[in-house]
C-alpha cells in the first residue's frame, strides 16, 4: 500500500511534466508510475490505485474539465493490463510491447467514447485523432517504459519487491 501511495504521488507530480513533440502534441509520462505500481503491487491493488490516482489527480489539477468516472475506468483497465503483463512475471520486450499497445488501444476506444459523450464532436472524430496521437506515442512510450524498467528492476529486486528477472536483473537490449 505504501508503494502504491508513493506512485499516486509520483503520478500527480509527473502530470506536471510532459515532453513536447509538436506544437499541439505533448507526451505525458504518468504511465510510467502506473506501470511500476502494477508491476510491484499486482492487479487488485493496481485497480484500487488507478481509481484513487485518477480521482486525486482530477481534484488536484483538473484544468477546468468536468469529472467523469469513465476516465477512471480507462485508467483502471490500463493498470490492470500492466499488472497482468508485469506482476510476478519475467519482464521481456514482448510483454512491454503488448502491455503498452493494449493500453494505448484502450485509451483510443474508451477515451474517444468518453470525449464523445462529454463534448460536441462525434465518436469517429475523437477516435481518429486519438488513434493518430497514440500511434505516434507508442514507440516512444515503449522505449521509455523499457528504459525505466531496465533502470529500476535491479533496485526493486534488491528490495524484494519483484522476483529475479535475468541473471543481472535487467532487460536486455
Amino acid at each position: 500500500m505504501a508503494f502504491s501511495a508513493v506512485m499516486i504521488a509520483a503520478c500527480i507530480v509527473l502530470s506536471r511534466f510532459y515532453i513536447p513533440l509538436h506544437e499541439s502534441l505533448t507526451l505525458s509520462v504518468t504511465f510510467l508510475a502506473r506501470a511500476l505500481c502494477a508491476l510491484v503491487c499486482g492487479p487488485l491493488v493496481a485497480m484500487v490505485f488507478a481509481v484513487a490516482e485518477d480521482t486525486l489527480s482530477f481534484f488536484l489539477s483538473s484544468g477546468g474539465y468536468p469529472y467523469f468516472p469513465g476516465y477512471a475506468l480507462t485508467t483502471l483497465l490500463g493498470c490492470l493490463t500492466y499488472a497482468l503483463f508485469f506482476y510476478r512475471a519475467r519482464i521481456t520486450w514482448r510483454r512491454i510491447i503488448l502491455a503498452k499497445t493494449l493500453t494505448n488501444i484502450q485509451n483510443v476506444f474508451l477515451g474517444s467514447l468518453w470525449s464523445a459523450m462529454l463534448y460536441s464532436k462525434g465518436y469517429l472524430y475523437y477516435m481518429t485523432t486519438s488513434a493518430v496521437k497514440n500511434l505516434i506515442y507508442l514507440p516512444i512510450q515503449i522505449l521509455m517504459l523499457a528504459l525505466v524498467l531496465r533502470c529500476v528492476l535491479p533496485a526493486l529486486r534488491r528490495q524484494g519487491l519483484v522476483p529475479q528477472q535475468l541473471t543481472d536483473g535487467r532487460i536486455t537490449f
